[in-house]
């Protein structure tokens, strides 16, 4: 049963991450639309080995950080800052996001593979967001950080990833116009998710100095 529920935090910890449309989704739509099915799912392979990595390393990098609880409230306070600016970016400076539609040149599905590894490696995203949710879900004693554990939850992750960029490949025609409208605000839900970060963040650090507004 703890597996279970291991493998679930991590399945939709990569559900909740990922299924906003973003590089690698849209990229994977694009190569689905222009190359077919089968090449959009070896660009999804090399992207999903990709995180399977980088999940890991952010989980041992966790493990690290929680036991040093000063260093925690450190990044806290950092994160904090990082994402009351992210927050005023995404809401008031990023212009919309458009999926263009230009043309995709035919290549080798050995070609798209390690696409897929590229631009995954170049989203350093996942690291500091499985780092934070490793020591949340820690705190909460819904996760340790033995191996077993952080494999279980990493298998989880991958599959949520796999699931969410295979969606994206497969149904992309019949969720086009839901898809445009996420496109269309996706600054605004991303600004409203950090935004809502930046107050819970802020409110536990002030809790930690023992400061209260009400």
């Amino acid at each position: 049963m703890q597996i279970l529920g291991l493998f679930f935090l991590g399945f939709i910890s990569a559900f909740v991450g990922i299924s906003p449309p973003g590089l690698i989704n849209m990229t994977a739509v694009k190569v689905n639309l222009k190359e077919g099915k089968r090449t959009a799912m070896w660009f999804v392979l090399g992207a999903v080995i990709i995180i399977f990595f980088q999940t890991f390393l952010a989980l041992l990098f966790a493990r690290v950080i929680d036991k040093s609880p000063s260093l925690i409230l450190l990044l806290r306070e950092i994160g904090c800052v990082i994402f009351a600016l992210l927050t005023v970016y995404f809401l008031f400076v990023a212009k919309k996001p458009k999926l263009k539609g230009g043309n995709i040149k035919k290549y080798s599905n050995s070609s798209r593979f390690f696409l897929g590894m590229l631009l995954s490696a170049l989203n350093f995203f996942p690291i500091p967001y499985y780092v934070l949710l490793g020591i949340t879900f820690a705190s909460y004693q819904l996760f340790t950080f033995d191996l077993l554990s952080i494999f279980i939850f990493v298998l989880g992750v991958v599959s949520g990833a796999f699931l969410v960029f295979y969606g994206y490949v497969a149904f992309f025609n019949k969720i086009e116009s839901k898809a445009d409208f996420f496109i269309q605000n996706m600054n605004r839900i991303i600004g409203t998710i950090t935004g809502l970060v930046t107050l819970i963040t802020f409110w536990n650090i002030m809790k930690h100095y023992g400061l209260h507004f009400f």
